[in-house]
C-alpha cells in the first residue's frame, strides 16, 4: 500500500502576528514554524498507524514550499515517513497548491491520500476536495476514525448533529481531524533516520493561480470590561441598551 500524506508550513500557535508591506504580506521575522497539527497528528500519525499494522506500507510526504518548509519536512520524515516530496512554488492559492499535489499523487498511484481538514492559518478546509476532484478520487471529509478493510475502507466522519459511517474502496482521498489518531512525536531514533531519507525537490507543474491577497487585517482590538455593581441592576440594563445595543 502507498499512502500519500499533505504536510504544511503553519505558524506556531502562540506566534505573534503582524503583517508587512502595506498589509500585503505576513510578517515572518520571530516567527517560529511547525507542522499543520491537522496534517501532523491525525493525517500523518494515522499513516503510521497503518504502516505499524502493514509493514509493506510506504508513506510519502508532500509539501508545496520554498526550501524554508525542509525543516517542516524533515521533523514529519522524523515522525514516521519514508521520503518526501518538496514541490518548488510559494503560492497562498488553493487550486494551485492542489493542482501540484494531485499531479504527484497521479505519478505516485497511491492507495490513500490523506490531507488534514484544514490549515491554522488559513482555514480553508479546500485542498483535499480539490486534490480529489483532480484525481477523479472519492473524497470523505472531517473523518474522525479510520478503518481498512481489505481493498475498501470504513470512515466515520463528522456530520450536523451526529455522525456518518461512510464504506469506500480504495483509492481515495481523506481530510482527518480529531479522533483519527494520537498525537506522537520523534524519537532520537527518527531524528536521526529522518537526515538520511530522501527528500526529493521538484519544480512545479505549469497551473494557473487563480487569486491572490489583496490584503491582510488584524481584529479590532476589544474594548476593556465595564464591570457593574450586582446591586445596581438597573444601570447593566442602561447599558445593554444604551451601549452594547443587545436589548
Amino acid at each position: 500500500m502507498k499512502i500519500l500524506v499533505c504536510i504544511s508550513k503553519t505558524p506556531d500557535t502562540t506566534a505573534k502576528i503582524a503583517f508587512a508591506d502595506n498589509n500585503t504580506k505576513f510578517a515572518v521575522d520571530g516567527v517560529v514554524w511547525i507542522i499543520n497539527p491537522f496534517d501532523e497528528w491525525y493525517a500523518l500519525v494515522k499513516a503510521i498507524e497503518l504502516k505499524e499494522a502493514d509493514p509493506a506500507a510506504v508513506i510519502h510526504l508532500v509539501t508545496v514550499g520554498l526550501a524554508d518548509n525542509d525543516p517542516i519536512i524533515r521533523k514529519a520524515l522524523a515522525l514516521g515517513g519514508d521520503e518526501a516530496i518538496r514541490i518548488n512554488a510559494d503560492s497562498h492559492d488553493s487550486y494551485y497548491i492542489a493542482s501540484q499535489i494531485a499531479a504527484i499523487a497521479k505519478d505516485g498511484k497511491y492507495d490513500l491520500i490523506f490531507t488534514g481538514k484544514e490549515t491554522i492559518d488559513y482555514n480553508g478546509s479546500s485542498i483535499g476536495g480539490m486534490v480529489a476532484e483532480l484525481l477523479d478520487l472519492p473524497f470523505i471529509s472531517l473523518a474522525t476514525k479510520f478503518t481498512l478493510e481489505a481493498t475498501s475502507a470504513i470512515i466515520i466522519r463528522e456530520i450536523e448533529g451526529g455522525e456518518e459511517t461512510d464504506n469506500v474502496a480504495l483509492p481515495l482521498v481523506v481530510s482527518c481531524q480529531k479522533g483519527m489518531a494520537e498525537q506522537r512525536i520523534p524519537n532520537m531514533k527518527g531524528i536521526m533516520g529522518a537526515r538520511s531519507k530522501p527528500l526529493k525537490v521538484v519544480e512545479p507543474t505549469a497551473v494557473e493561480a487563480f487569486t491572490s491577497i489583496a490584503s491582510f487585517d488584524l481584529p479590532p482590538a476589544k474594548a476593556g470590561v465595564k464591570l457593574v455593581n450586582a446591586d445596581n441592576p438597573e444601570e447593566l440594563v442602561r447599558l445593554l441598551h444604551e451601549v452594547a445595543k443587545v436589548i
